[in-house]
């Protein structure tokens, strides 16, 4: 009687907010530290690249059109994906990012699947137009206001370099090459050239008018 009256009072103990509070106080004297004590992160706040060595998700992933997906098995390719770091990103005009020939036709399906992934991995600094002025995470961060890549400047960039950057990064740009596979990163491609479609047209702007400086 007397056992399964202790063991009563350790249940209670167990299921009240304050036992928990002492149980993880006794954690604390035990080992020194408590998780109510660990560091958090907002998303976007604190991204790392992955540990060095790590086989990332797309690492490889090089198939042999846009509608397949390499699962490891050797595949032929009529195309080269060269190595390059952030000090080719670094300059818009590099000659081997300006030399990158986007492999993908801005389709519908191309289309698509850009506006899927640009606004899963891009919106949230660049916002959902391609206007960093109306990004998500301004309201958290408001110091991250990032490029707006529906204007004038991002228009004058090769296919190759926006290609480039979305690999490798760009100063505080991360880089997304281990998250995004290579005719997905090309499809962002397709997909950020219809934002600034879409912005010249709101701005009344005609396909020459940036060419010629004007708008």
């Amino acid at each position: 009687m007397r056992n399964l009256m202790r063991l009563g009072l350790v249940a209670v103990l167990l299921t009240s907010t304050t036992a928990c509070n002492t149980l993880d106080d006794a954690m604390v004297s035990i080992f020194g530290r408590s998780m109510r004590d660990q560091p958090s992160f907002d998303p976007y706040e604190n991204t790392r690249l992955p540990a060095e060595g790590a086989v990332s998700f797309s690492s490889g992933n090089f198939p042999a059109d846009r509608n397949s997906v390499n699962l490891g098995t050797p595949e032929e390719q009529d195309y080269i994906v060269p190595d390059f770091t952030q000090a080719q990103t670094s300059n818009p005009a590099n000659e081997l990012l300006a030399g990158l020939e986007n492999p993908v036709p801005s389709d519908a399906q191309s289309l698509e699947r850009g506006e899927e992934l640009f606004n899963r991995y891009c919106a949230v600094c660049h916002g959902a137009a391609g206007l960093g002025a109306e990004a998500y995470i301004l309201e958290k961060w408001p110091a991250l206001a990032a490029f707006n890549l529906a204007m004038e400047t991002v228009q004058a960039y090769p296919d190759g370099y926006i290609y480039g950057m979305i690999r490798v990064g760009r100063a505080s740009m991360p880089a997304y090459g281990h998250q995004v596979t290579h005719f997905d990163r090309w499809n962002i491609v397709n997909y950020v050239r219809q934002l600034q479609q879409d912005y010249n047209t709101s701005q009344g702007n005609t396909p020459g008018d940036q060419a010629n400086g004007e708008g």
